[in-house]
């Protein structure tokens, strides 16, 4: 049987009087003559009822008869209550707007915010009340309430009795009159435009039902006017008042300001920004969100609270150009509006708006997790998902409620220039309530995209290069930008277009060469059009560079530029192009390039107008997208490649790979050609691979590169478990634990085992490992290094290293020091190889012999970085001798910062920036050698053996080879190292690029004896030799031994080294033999040809039988005794320590002269 139902059969089971109508019975005459006749009463009557008489159950006066309402029935009610509630506080409040109204004069001496910012919409509308037309009532519905009551006023001659079908809307309609008169209600609070006479508006008393008992009614029009005063009783209490501080802007900027697309939207803005402590603006490059937002919060009061704007971004050009530019459209002092960058910055006392990288602010966390010196931050250029950006936004989804339950609240603006926002809003993790998305349209003109019908596999930058000379033959003016992927391309398609297109005479040309070949042209050629028939770029290879066969110099390979060309298309293009170019293409081209590296001089000269009578021409990398607005852009011409740097999630290896760009990155590249006027963007792909091959969005960089620099800031941070951080995009698994492993590798991380508490059953759970920092991983996260180099600058104050470790430091942080040198189809070869044979005679000479030499590239980096110095860093000290004057000054940079921050970890560093730094000495070079191996411990590699003659073409492969711990796979020593052709049994390498083979770089050979001493780590050991037997060290005070080794995964075999005897019980054995031989204590020798017994019997093992050896070894193990710096604290704890365990060893004869001499250290 189940269980009863509740309920079931009630009626049934109720037990009630019954109560009989006996009216009828009353009403009928008895024929009774004498009514005195005995035995006759009422209730014996001689006649029956003539019909059966009503019975029904007797109710008690508390049983009320109450019909049960449904729950759906109960809310409707509930409804039409709440409906009526804002109906009466609606009419309530149109009365009393209606009382304070303007009047029409009053109101035209007024403007709106809309007049201020869309001057012709307005105008527009003051020409209609110029007309006669009434003041327009600015509440929304107020015209729907008019006719209601016009219509209810033609209506009076109904009866009372008429049903009332306003409260018999069905449950869509009534959720549409809620929302209405919220947003009605919203209307009323936040308007200050015009507002009509209210003619037509009601202002009667809440209307009741006729059906409707008046009591009911009465406490309804009682509790309405209660909520009705809670509410504005509520919201007298979260008013704020309005805060404006004024800004003293020119005029021309403030002209120039309102025609941005995202002034309109301020109101919109700052409204969401009061409302909601995150909020999302998404406006693309152009919108002016950049410099307009922490204008609108400065207005706002936010600076003047307490606390600075913060906004970072994610580039130092950006932050330094941003915070001039903001400050000069404002009219304040750099004091006022101020950057802060890794090296340089100009913060003052007085900021109010602080530009920095997000590195900085990542840094300032640190210090002070809760950023109390602040009251808003702004995280820009959110979309291109870099590192430091993902992480500060975890970490601010965090600080920002306890900042809000602390009662400062903290605003954090995220904008981004796509529509990417799915992460920050989908995320439950980031931010438990969905942020605000605050749209704004950018100052975007039309762009034409033009899809080619055929899809280049290799050849893409002939493509360009035809489409760039197309465009300018046949289409009107317009600057060109186009895409390419890197550095190589940029400097080869721009060699070819000023050869195709030369400027005149009168203007600079830089290209080489370049005078011979216009005279040619002059004398031989009179037409323009006959040079496009004769270069080809596909002779450009789109596979890397084989840079062993450049630096061997015997490659007779390298073709022309006609070679692989059709010759159809060519004639086909230059018959389109002949009967046009003398009409069109009277301008010659100015062509510029545009990437990352350029130094900062070069860069400005894109922003620049051109040459009159020039048409600009910018090819450049992705750089372009998003970071830079190059004006007068009218023609956008994409490769659609991008060239990406992808690392193994476990090993690190980095790999430059050229592969299709995204979705989103596309569409802002075309939208480079809409900044001035109507463009177009011709893409050198098919629609097909657009939609089939591009992915939406490029993947975040958190996913693509190492996080170890991320997981010891965290750990520094006291985030233990990294694995559970609000990440936008989580690194993957493989990512954590590779990071986590080198660490623990590097000592900054120990691992520590927590127990689990109990389950349910009572049975212990297994223990949770967990990485915890160390006091050298406290260190280390001090520099603002990889933790790799922060290891080297942690054991560089030894022997006066720290200078040199810090510069060495220094270069190794900077990407490419040195200019490669790659051969172009088009320069001469004879030129090429005398100025890679220069570059290489001076970086062998920088390499110097001996130590030195072992030392390898980075004594060539150490080298060039003094010499640089010593000649005041000058670009024609780089430019002579290969070396990159923008990165130079970088390193100049961060020695000065990582000196500060030395000095800082270091107490008694005193280090100082020497611009004439000597050259290390051969044992300083040694000593480096041995602090690079400790810091690059995993990236180890072993010489392959040389194949033998009659040796296989695969075993031939292996020739000068190499194997590393990381690769299954050979690698190979780059040919431009100093080290090539020394090929060492063991070397370090800074990390490994894969181009037309696997290269190692950053070269330096050390000795297989110090693996087990300086990487002790990735060391498999052998128990302790016991030939030769273990012996004490005197200098370390330790007892050491000789082991044997295997290295890494690989296991290479390491010969036997000294080493620091192993922990264990026998550690404590052996040096209680010491202790008693007199070789730990000099003092206690004297004692030693009197002892009981020999102090050998301390390893033998039948040393128990003796009971002595036990109570000493004891006494031992249970104060931790087994070096002597141990045994010393000991004995300053409790000078009697070890007398007694120590006097068993002696005659009783000697027990007096033993406690007088006691404590031996003494």
């Amino acid at each position: 049987m189940g269980k009863r139902k509740h309920g079931f059969n009630w009626k049934a089971r109720q037990q009630n009087e019954t109560k009989i109508d006996r009216t009828t019975e009353k009403k009928i005459k008895l024929e009774l003559g004498d009514k005195d006749v005995s035995g006759y009463d009422d209730s014996n009557a001689l006649v029956l009822p003539s019909e059966k008489r009503s019975s029904k159950p007797k109710q008690g006066p508390d049983a009320a008869s109450v019909k049960r309402l449904s729950k759906k029935e109960r809310k409707r009610l509930q409804k039409i209550i709440e409906q009526k509630e804002k109906k009466y506080a609606r009419a309530s409040l149109l009365e009393s707007l209606s009382a304070v109204q303007a009047t029409t004069d009053e109101l035209k001496h007024l403007s709106s915010i809309a007049e201020v910012q869309t001057g012709k919409f307005k105008r527009k509308l003051l020409s209609k009340t110029d007309d006669g037309v009434g003041p327009r009532n600015a509440v929304v519905g107020s015209n729907r309430k008019k006719h209601n009551v016009d219509s209810d006023l033609g209506s009076g001659s109904d009866s009372d009795s008429s049903i009332h079908t306003s409260d018999m809307s069905s449950d869509e309609e009534e959720e549409e009159e809620e929302k209405t008169g919220e947003i009605q209600q919203d209307d009323i609070e936040n308007d200050t435009g015009d507002m009509g006479e209210g003619k037509g508006v009601k202002t009667g008393k809440l209307e009741v039902d006729s059906g409707c008992d008046e009591k009911m009614s009465e406490d309804l029009t009682t509790k309405v006017k209660d909520s009705s005063v809670k509410q504005t009783v509520k919201k007298t209490i979260e008013y704020k008042p309005v805060v404006n501080i004024p800004v003293n802007r020119k005029a021309d900027v403030q002209e120039a300001r309102l025609k941005l697309p995202i002034l309109a939207e301020e109101q919109i803005i700052m409204e969401t920004i009061n409302e909601n402590n995150v909020t999302i603006i998404c406006g693309e490059t152009g919108s002016g969100k950049t410099t307009q937002v922490p204008q609108f919060l400065y207005e706002a009061g936010f600076a003047h609270t307490g606390g600075i704007i913060a906004v970072t971004e994610p580039r130092r050009v950006a932050a330094i150009s941003m915070s001039y530019r903001v400050a000069s459209e404002m009219n304040l002092s750099n004091q006022e509006v101020s950057y802060q960058i890794r090296y340089e910055g100009n913060v003052t006392e007085k900021t109010k708006i602080k530009f920095m990288t997000d590195g900085v602010l990542l840094k300032e966390v640190q210090k002070d997790f809760l950023l109390t010196k602040y009251s808003v931050v702004i995280i820009d250029e959110a979309h291109e998902r870099s590192v430091y950006t993902d992480i500060l936004i975890g970490l601010l989804s965090r600080i920002v409620p306890l900042r809000h339950k602390k009662g400062t609240p903290l605003k954090l603006i995220i904008m981004s220039a796509t529509l990417r926002v799915e992460d920050f809003t989908e995320n439950r993790r980031l931010f438990k309530t969905t942020p605000p998305v605050v749209k704004v349209d950018s100052r975007q003109f039309p762009v034409t995209i033009h899809f080619n019908k055929r899809t280049p596999l290799e050849g893409y930058l002939n493509e360009a290069y035809k489409k760039v000379c197309k465009i300018h033959r046949m289409l009107p003016s317009g600057g060109i930008l186009v895409f390419v992927t890197g550095q190589q391309e940029v400097y080869t398609l721009c060699k070819k277009l000023k050869n195709t297109f030369p400027t005149y005479s009168g203007q600079k040309d830089q290209s080489t060469g370049k005078k011979d070949q216009s005279k040619k042209r002059r004398k031989g050629d009179k037409r323009k059009d006959d040079v496009l028939p004769t270069i080809n770029l596909d002779n450009y290879s789109v596979d890397p560079i084989d840079e062993e066969e450049e630096r061997e110099a015997g490659n007779d390979s390298d073709l022309e530029l006609l070679d692989d060309m059709d010759i159809e298309d060519t004639v086909h293009l230059s018959s389109d192009e002949e009967g046009q170019s003398k009409q069109v293409c009277t301008e010659p081209l100015y062509v510029l390039p545009l990437f990352s590296l350029l130094s900062t001089e070069k860069q400005a000269k894109v922003f620049s107008p051109p040459p009159e009578g020039c048409r600009l021409c910018v090819v450049a990398t992705n750089v372009a997208e998003t970071s830079l607005t190059i004006p007068n852009i009218k023609y956008v011409v994409d490769t659609g490649k991008v060239k990406t740097k992808f690392y193994d999630k476990v090993t690190g290896v980095s790999t430059f790979k050229i592969v299709w760009t995204s979705k989103a990155a596309a569409n802002q590249r075309a939208g480079r050609a809409g900044r001035v006027a109507p463009g177009h963007c011709y893409r050198l792909y098919s629609s097909a691979v657009f939609n089939e091959d591009f992915v939406k969005f490029s993947p975040a960089e958190i996913t693509r590169r190492p996080v170890d620099d991320l997981i010891l800031q965290m750990k520094d941070m006291n985030i233990d478990k990294v694995v559970n951080f609000p990440y936008p995009t989580p690194p993957e698994i493989e990512q954590i634990k590779a990071a986590e492993s080198l660490l623990v590798s590097l000592g900054a991380l120990a691992i520590e085992n927590v127990p689990r508490p109990l389950s349910r059953r009572g049975k212990r759970k297994p223990q949770d490992s967990v990485s915890r920092i160390t006091p050298l991983g406290r260190a280390m996260a001090c520099f603002p290094v990889s933790p790799r180099y922060a290891k080297m600058l942690s054991l560089g104050h030894q022997q006066g290293l720290l200078p040199y470790v810090v510069a060495m430091v220094a270069a190794l942080s900077v990407q490419e020091v040195f200019v490669e040198f790659h051969k172009s189809p088009t320069d001469d070869k004879s030129e090429f190889q005398e100025k890679l044979k220069y570059m290489t005679q001076i970086k062998r000479m920088w390499a110097g012999s001996n130590h030195s030499l072992l030392l390898g590239d980075l004594m060539v980096l150490l080298k060039a970085v003094g010499a640089c110095e010593y000649q005041g860093a000058t670009p024609e000290f780089c430019e002579k001798h290969g070396i990159r004057y923008k990165a130079m000054k970088e390193i100049r940079k961060l020695r000065a910062q990582l000196t500060n921050a030395v000095n800082t970890v270091i107490v008694d560093a005193n280090l100082c920036v020497d611009p004439k730094l000597d050259p290390p000495n051969d044992l300083q070079a040694k000593l480096l050698r041995q602090i690079v191996l400790a810091g690059l411990a995993d990236h180890v590699a072993k010489k392959c053996p040389d194949p033998a003659a009659d040796a296989d073409e695969e075993a031939k492969k292996l020739k000068h080879a190499y194997f590393c711990t990381e690769l299954e796979e050979p690698v190979f020593i780059h040919p431009l190292s100093v080290l090539y052709k020394q090929k060492p049994e063991y070397i370090v390498y800074q990390y490994i690029q894969e181009t037309s083979k696997v290269y190692m770089k950053g070269i330096i050979a050390v000795e297989p004896e110090w693996l087990p001493i300086f990487a002790p780590y990735h060391c498999t050991f052998s128990k302790p030799l016991e030939d030769p037997e273990p012996s004490y060290s005197r200098s370390k005070g330790q007892v050491m031994c000789h082991m044997t080794c295997t290295f890494s995964r690989c296991s290479w075999a390491v010969p036997a080294v000294e080493l620091e005897y192993p922990a264990g019980l026998d550690r404590y054995r052996w040096f209680a033999r010491f202790l008693l031989e007199g070789q730990v204590v000099p003092r206690l020798k004297q004692y030693a040809a009197d002892l009981l017994s020999t102090p050998s019997t301390m390893i033998k093992s039948w040393a128990k039988l003796q009971p002595r050896t036990e109570v000493l070894l004891k006494a031992l193990v249970a104060k931790g005794v087994d070096n002597k710096q141990t045994l010393l604290k000991a004995w300053k704890a409790d000078p009697t320590y070890l007398l007694s365990e120590y006097s068993q060893w002696l005659p009783q004869s000697k027990h007096t002269d033993l406690k007088d001499s006691w404590t031996p250290a003494t």
